[in-house]
């Protein structure tokens, strides 16, 4: 009888030693479990990246069309890369823009149809609802050689000749990414050019036998960005600037149109529009429109 007893104890004993056993278990599973949850909750992605590489062509060939007709190539190619960052109160966007143009006639010579690099950099710190105190930069300049319209032989402009660089601070009004308007009472303004281009005369505002030219003024800048419908997305992009220095009156503007009509993952219809107006560079509007079949690659 006491060998039995003793056999039952043990069997107690160690049924015991296994329900502690599973319980502790349970906890470690649990305890991993929430701090799993917690870490994942804790970890948060403040940065976003979004990048397209668009290429437009169009093309147009005649042989023996009695109503006339020239053989013509048109071809694009631009990169739009934003990435972005949120944290709390904080927002900072940031996009390059990138684009080249060359364009064909039979009988003539290769022209330049587009030609830009620009960055954006816009940040801001909430201060109520949808107002932003921020703070912008913004740089703009080409790849090419610029010839004159006219002649297509004169130089009257090359990589970095001219750069454009603004900055200063403002406020911002939010109301989404695809909404917004920064106005920048205080903003200064810097033109660049090489020396050769100022050697005979001033050259977009820079004057003769100098290298750049200092402008303080107020700048707006709008971007809004909607659907008309399904795959049809229509981006607007405002940009204006008067000089306090000189001829305040005189208010530079640089609107730019997008149109994109989707028809598949890679391929679309593109339209194009820009108007700049900028008396220092020429006195009068200048317009470009470029629409076509593009090819789409999202990266």
């Amino acid at each position: 009888m006491v060998l039995l007893k003793l056999v039952f104890l043990h069997f107690q004993n160690l049924k015991q030693k296994i329900q502690m056993r599973k319980a502790l278990l349970l906890l470690v599973a649990f305890s991993s479990i929430g701090f799993a949850q917690e870490t994942s909750n804790d970890t948060v992605k403040h940065w976003t990246r979004k990048g397209v590489f668009t290429l437009l062509a169009n093309q147009s060939s005649f042989s023996n069309w009695q109503a006339g007709g020239q053989n013509n190539f048109a071809g694009n190619v631009g990169m739009n890369y934003d990435f972005n960052y949120k944290n709390g109160d904080w927002n900072w966007d940031n996009k390059w823009i990138v684009s080249y143009g060359l364009t064909k006639i039979k009988g003539a010579e290769t022209q330049k149809t587009d030609d830009r690099i620009e960055l954006n950099s816009l940040l801001g710190k909430r201060a109520t609802g949808e107002w932003f105190y921020s703070a912008f930069f913004n740089f703009k300049t080409q790849m090419d050689t610029g010839l004159d319209p006219d002649t297509q032989s004169f130089k009257i402009s090359h990589f970095f000749s001219p750069a454009y660089f603004q900055f200063g601070p403002g406020m911002l009004w939010k109301k989404s990414d695809n909404l917004k308007v920064n106005f920048a009472p205080a903003t200064s303004k810097l033109i660049m050019v090489h020396k050769h281009f100022t050697d005979l005369g001033s050259s977009f505002g820079v004057e003769q036998g100098d290298t750049s030219r200092y402008e303080l003024g107020a700048a707006i800048n709008g971007y809004y960005k909607f659907n008309i419908m399904e795959n049809v997305s229509v981006e607007n992009t405002l940009n204006l600037y008067s000089n306090y220095l000189e001829e305040a009156q005189n208010v530079d503007i640089d609107y730019q149109l997008n149109i994109v009509m989707k028809i598949n993952k890679y391929l679309s219809t593109n339209f194009a529009f820009q108007a700049l107006y900028d008396d220092n560079a020429f006195k009068g509007f200048q317009t470009k429109q470029v629409i076509g079949v593009g090819v789409n690659y999202g990266f």
